[in-house]
């Protein structure tokens, strides 16, 4: 199939059918799909200039194609119907135009449906206080939180305001009363959508990305005032997800942080995604309970004591990242071997991957699924998000509101 024939639609069906998590286009380049976390090409041939960026603009709002040529990159949203949806981030390289789409699953997961402990539901249901959920890019951060707002939405009465930069699980309001709220579309920031936000009587503020100072100061003051707050942030560890809060700020201001950070604190959960065996991916917890105890070593600044604290904590329902692996190790959920490749530059994982014992990966377990049949023929563009048409009858072999290409679709792989 030559790019001319291509649909944008073609690939984001081929994406969610085959379960991928992460789509990259970039011009003369082809296709790849991330499949249990690694890159794979798809066999289209390289993509030219012109159509890489006739595929992007398609999707794009003429208010957002602006944006795009004015700012150079632009992340967003796109829905296709009630069964796919995409974070869009298009950019500018060096050969032209490129773009990820993050694949985002429309019906949200349970708790259990993420083999998440057991005690996140406690974080979720308490009353106030600060819950974060840090980790790298692609770690599955977003995943979490939803997961624990679909938790409190299930079984309590509250009213729960998201503010996000995009929009991405998007919640049916059940017991709680649920707002979601853009950045750049129904507010011009996090911290002005913040401050409007201890006006609009909420129990639970999710903040999808805790950027700046001005931010992380509004999330610390609204746990403080009786909200609980959970918000994201992009660090490893988290021991060190306390220190990059108080870092934040100013030297004059730190002490009045480590307060305001030790009397809110009531959970940080660091993740990172490892393969399982026989295919997909599942996440392993560092977790940090905002005890008496943590609290006091963060209001006398003695974090690097909090790791420790970790070590010893089970009964609180803390675990260290090394405790997690071997955990997933032990229930024959994640092999030695992948424990080994995840421990680089990490002595405390390397000391538990030597100590692993090798188990037999799983049989059968394919280098890639079998290639689907093409998505059916569409006369019509890709609705505009996030307004969802009706489930149309489709063939057994095609899901009801999945993208569907234009030209028939992909009609192979992995060649």
């Amino acid at each position: 199939m030559s790019d001319q024939q291509l649909e944008i639609t073609d690939l984001l069906a081929f994406t969610h059918q085959q379960g991928g998590s992460d789509l990259h286009l970039i011009a003369q380049r082809e296709p790849m799909l991330r499949l249990s976390g690694d890159l794979r090409p798809i066999k289209t041939g390289a993509l030219s200039q012109d159509t890489v960026k006739q595929m992007l603009t398609s999707i794009m709002t003429e208010e957002q194609r602006a944006e795009y040529e004015r700012e150079q990159e632009i992340d967003f949203a796109i829905s296709f119907g009630r069964e796919s949806r995409f974070r869009v981030n298009a950019f500018n390289t060096i050969t032209g135009a490129a773009a990820v789409f993050r694949t985002i699953p429309t019906k949200v997961p349970s708790l259990e449906q993420l083999n998440a402990p057991e005690i996140f539901k406690k974080f979720a249901e308490k009353e106030k206080g600060l819950v974060l959920v840090t980790g790298p890019t692609g770690s599955g951060k977003s995943t979490t939180l939803a997961a624990m707002i679909n938790h409190i939405n299930e079984t309590q009465n509250k009213h729960i305001l998201t503010i996000e930069d995009p929009v991405e699980f998007v919640h049916d309001s059940k017991m709680s009363l649920i707002n979601h709220r853009e950045v750049g579309k129904h507010t011009k920031s996090f911290a002005r959508a913040l401050k409007s936000a201890l006006r609009e009587d909420p129990d639970v503020i999710l903040v999808g990305e805790m950027r700046d100072h001005e931010t992380i100061s509004l999330a610390l003051t609204a746990a403080e005032t009786g909200h609980l707050v959970m918000g994201t942030l992009h660090t490893s560890s988290a021991a060190k997800t306390v220190d990059r809060i108080i870092d934040v700020f100013p030297g004059e201001d730190k002490e009045m942080v480590r307060a305001m950070l030790a009397g809110s604190l009531q959970a940080v959960v660091s993740q990172k995604l490892m393969k399982k065996v026989g295919g997909g991916r599942v996440a392993a917890h560092d977790i940090l309970i905002g005890t008496d105890a943590v609290r006091n070593l963060i209001r006398e600044n003695k974090v690097p004591q909090i790791y420790s604290m970790m070590q010893v904590g089970q009964r609180y329902g803390m675990q260290t990242l090394k405790d997690a692996v071997q955990k997933l190790v032990d229930q024959g959920i994640v092999d030695a071997k992948e424990m080994e490749a995840f421990a680089k530059g990490d002595d405390q994982l390397q000391q538990a991957a030597a100590a692993a014992p090798a188990r037999p990966a799983a049989a059968g377990r394919p280098a890639a699924p079998p290639p689907p049949p093409p998505p059916p023929p569409s006369h019509s563009a890709p609705p505009p998000p996030p307004a969802p048409a009706e489930p149309q009858p489709e063939p057994a072999a095609a899901e009801a509101g999945a993208p569907r290409g234009k030209r028939g679709g992909l009609r192979s792989f992995f060649n």
